[in-house]
C-alpha cells in the first residue's frame, strides 16, 4: 500500500478500535460491577446487551444515511454520541447510589452512537480502496477491531484500579480526537446515489439482496455466529478465571486477551493473503467454522484452566479466519451507492451476535459445560454446512453466473432464505399449508361432506 494511505487507514482503523472498547473493556469489570451494585448475573449481562441491541437496531438507519449524506457526516457525529453515552454512565456511577438503570441508559446512547462507526467505516474503506487493495485494507480494519479486543480487557483492568466505573470516562477522551482525525484526514469519494428517492434507493437495495440472498444471508449468519461464540466464551472465561485460577485485575485482563489476540493476528494475516481469491475465502471461512466446531466440541473434556484458555485461543484463530473473508465478500457485493446499507445490515447482525453471546452462555452454563459448548459446536457445524452450499466460488459481482451452474442448490436456498427473512413463508403460511402425504383434494372436501351429512 502507498505511504499516503497509512494516515487514512490509521484514522479509519481507530473507529472499530474504539467501538470494540464499548464491550470488551467492560468484561473484566463486570464481576466487580455486579458486586458493587448488588445486581444479578443477568442484569450484569445487560450492560453488554443494552449496548449491542440498540446498535444493531440503529445500524441500518446509519447505513442508509451514509449512502445519502456521506460516510464522514455519519461517522464523526456518531463518535461524539458514543462518547456522550459513556459520560452519562460514568457520571451516574460516580454521583448516584442507585445508578444501574442510568448506566443502562448511557449504554443505550452509546449503542446508538456505535451504530454509525465501524460498519460505516468498513463501507468507506470499500469506497476508497480498489478491489486489489480492498481485502488487505479490510484485513487491517478487522485487525484493528481485534487489537481493540486484545487491549481492552487489559486496559479495562488497569483503569478499574482507580474505580470500576472509571472505564466509562475513557470513551469521550478517545472519541473526540478520532472524530477529528476522520473528518480531516479521510477524503471521501463522490457518490452518485444522492439524487435517488428513498423509495428507489430501498428498492435497489432489496433487489440486490434478493439477487444474492443465499450468499448475503449465509454471510450475515456466519459473522453473527462467530462473534456470538467469541463473546459468549469471553463472558464465561471472565468468571471462570476468577473461580478456577483466582485471577483478578490486570492478570485476568492478560488471560482474557489470549483468544482475541489469536483472532486479531489471524485476521491480519488472512486479510493480506486472500486478495481477490474468492474460492480461498470460502475455504478459509469453512476451515474457521471447522476449527470452532472442533475446539468447542473438545472443551468440556479439559479440566486444566490453562488448557481451557489455550483451546479457546484456537477458537479465536477460527474466528480470525472467518471475519476478514466475510468483510471482503460483503463489501465487494454492492456498488458504492448501496454499500453503506449492506455493510450496515451486516454490522447490525454482528452486533446482535455480540449482544446474544453473554446472556446465552450464562443461561446454557446452568445446564453444564457439555450443553454450553456442544450447543455452540453444533451451531458452528450447521452454519459450516450452509457455507459449503451457499457461499460463492466466484466474485460476488458475478454471483448470478455462479448460481446458474447449480440452480437447484444456490437458487433454491437463496429463495428460501429470502422468503424466510421477508416473512413470505411465515409460520402462519406453514400452518395453512395442506398436510404432507395426503391428496391435495381429499382433506377439506371429506371434512365438508361429513359435516354436511350431519347437518342433513
Amino acid at each position: 500500500m502507498k505511504a499516503k494511505t497509512i494516515p487514512i487507514l490509521a484514522a479509519l482503523g481507530a473507529v472499530p478500535f474504539i467501538m470494540v472498547l464499548g464491550n470488551s473493556m467492560l468484561i473484566p469489570v463486570l464481576p466487580e460491577m455486579q458486586k458493587q451494585l448488588g445486581i444479578t448475573q443477568f442484569q450484569t449481562s445487560l450492560v453488554i446487551s443494552m449496548f449491542s441491541i440498540p446498535a444493531g437496531l440503529a445500524i441500518p438507519f446509519a447505513g442508509f444515511l451514509s449512502d445519502r449524506l456521506g460516510r464522514k457526516k455519519v461517522i464523526a457525529p456518531s463518535l461524539l454520541i458514543y462518547g456522550i453515552g459513556g459520560l452519562i454512565a460514568g457520571i451516574a456511577a460516580l454521583c448516584m447510589e442507585r445508578c444501574y438503570w442510568l448506566i443502562i441508559a448511557g449504554r443505550i446512547v452509546q449503542g446508538i452512537g456505535a451504530a454509525g462507526t465501524a460498519p460505516v467505516a468498513m463501507a468507506l474503506v470499500g469506497d476508497i480502496f480498489t478491489s486489489k487493495e480492498r481485502s488487505k485494507a479490510l484485513g487491517y480494519i478487522e485487525a484493528s477491531n481485534g487489537l481493540g479486543k486484545v487491549v481492552s480487557p487489559i486496559l479495562g483492568s488497569l483503569i478499574a484500579i482507580v474505580a470500576w466505573f472509571a472505564t466509562f470516562f475513557l470513551f469521550p477522551v478517545l472519541t473526540v480526537p478520532i472524530a477529528v482525525a476522520v473528518w480531516f484526514l479521510v477524503k471521501e469519494p463522490a457518490s452518485g446515489n444522492k439524487q435517488q428517492s428513498i423509495r428507489q434507493y430501498l428498492k435497489s437495495v432489496l433487489t440486490l439482496f434478493k439477487n444474492k440472498a443465499a450468499f448475503l444471508i449465509t454471510a450475515f449468519i456466519t459473522g453473527s455466529l462467530a462473534l456470538l461464540l467469541l463473546f459468549g466464551l469471553l463472558f464465561y472465561l471472565s468468571d471462570y478465571l476468577e473461580a478456577s485460577l483466582k485471577l483478578f485485575g490486570v492478570k485476568k485482563g492478560f488471560a482474557l486477551a489470549g483468544p482475541v489476540l489469536a483472532m486479531s493476528t489471524t485476521s491480519l494475516a488472512a486479510g493480506s493473503l486472500i486478495k481477490k481469491k474468492v474460492s480461498l475465502m470460502k475455504k478459509l471461512i469453512i476451515t474457521g467454522l471447522g476449527i470452532i466446531t472442533l475446539t468447542l466440541g473438545v472443551l468440556p473434556f479439559f479440566e486444566n484452566p490453562w488448557l481451557n484458555i489455550a483451546v479457546m485461543s484456537v477458537t479465536g484463530i477460527g474466528v480470525g479466519l472467518i471475519l476478514p473473508c466475510l468483510n471482503t465478500l460483503i463489501t465487494s457485493s454492492a456498488s458504492t451507492d448501496e454499500r453503506g446499507m449492506i455493510t450496515s445490515l451486516y454490522g447490525g447482525i454482528r452486533f446482535f451476535g455480540v449482544a446474544a453471546g453473554p446472556p446465552l452462555f450464562g443461561l446454557l452454563d446452568r445446564f453444564g459445560r457439555y450443553v454450553m459448548f456442544w450447543s455452540g459446536a453444533g451451531a458452528a457445524l450447521a452454519v459450516g454446512i450452509l457455507c459449503v452450499i451457499a457461499l460463492p466460488v466466484k466474485t460476488p459481482e458475478n454471483q448470478k453466473s455462479s448460481e446458474a451452474e447449480h440452480p437447484s442448490a444456490v437458487r433454491k436456498i437463496g429463495q428460501t432464505l429470502f422468503d424466510t427473512v421477508t416473512f413470505r413463508n411465515s409460520i402462519g403460511q406453514l400452518v395453512t399449508r395442506k398436510p404432507l402425504n395426503k391428496s391435495p383434494d381429499n382433506p377439506k372436501p371429506e371434512k365438508e361432506s361429513q359435516s354436511d351429512k350431519k347437518t342433513k
